[in-house]
């Protein structure tokens, strides 16, 4: 496959300076909280979901929900600590729709991912990650930067720029999965793709 380097995310007037400040888009309006990624600075693996959910938003933090409970199912299977990697979301801001008490996860737009490219880059450019997982469709669009089918990169590592670039599935698609042994080689997918991350990271160290 060839080289997937993205262009730069195209320069916009609005430069918040913190997520509690943007306006890029209007997704800020209906959410509790613009949730940041988190991670050492050092982290050799960034991963890179869709966006926040219901519980995300509430607390603020990536991954804290029942997809980031099958997250630490999978890092644990690919023997790799959550303190290791630094995790975040290609869009910064919950999606929403009303169901009754509850609010629905809903799709990012692309105008909505694009315009979150201006966080996503800034934290590229901070932890410089040797390898990057991306979680979902709309993870890996965001990375290489137009509309691309996740199948035709599953289990084929690209390089992206001066990293390795992997997609594997959003661990929100287990939870979507009714038969149980069919969400275990979901998860299991998902396993593979981080500890194949860690040798392509120990790889790069020793360039």
């Amino acid at each position: 496959m060839q080289d997937a380097t993205p262009p730069r995310s195209p320069p916009r007037g609005d430069t918040p300076a913190t997520l509690d400040e943007c306006r890029r888009c209007d997704l800020w309006r209906n959410a509790t909280h613009g949730v940041p990624g988190s991670g050492p600075r050092s982290a050799r693996i960034m991963l890179i979901g869709e966006q926040p959910g219901d519980q995300e938003d509430l607390a603020g933090q990536a991954f804290v929900g029942p997809a980031g409970r099958i997250l630490d199912q999978a890092l644990a299977r690919a023997g790799v600590a959550r303190d290791e990697v630094y995790v975040t979301n290609a869009v910064k801001h919950f999606k929403w729709i009303p169901r009754g008490k509850r609010r629905m996860h809903k799709t990012p737009a692309q105008r909505e991912v694009d315009a979150c490219l201006y966080w996503l880059d800034q934290e590229l450019d901070r932890i410089r990650p040797p390898v990057i997982v991306t979680l979902g469709a709309t993870a890996l669009r965001a990375m290489v930067r137009r509309p691309v089918r996740m199948q035709d990169y599953l289990d084929q590592p690209v390089r992206l720029g001066e990293a390795w670039l992997l997609a594997t599935w959003h661990p929100s698609y287990a939870l979507r999965v009714n038969d149980a042994a069919e969400r275990d080689s979901v998860i299991a997918a998902i396993a593979n793709a981080i500890a194949r991350a860690r040798k392509l990271a120990s790889q790069a160290g020793d360039e």
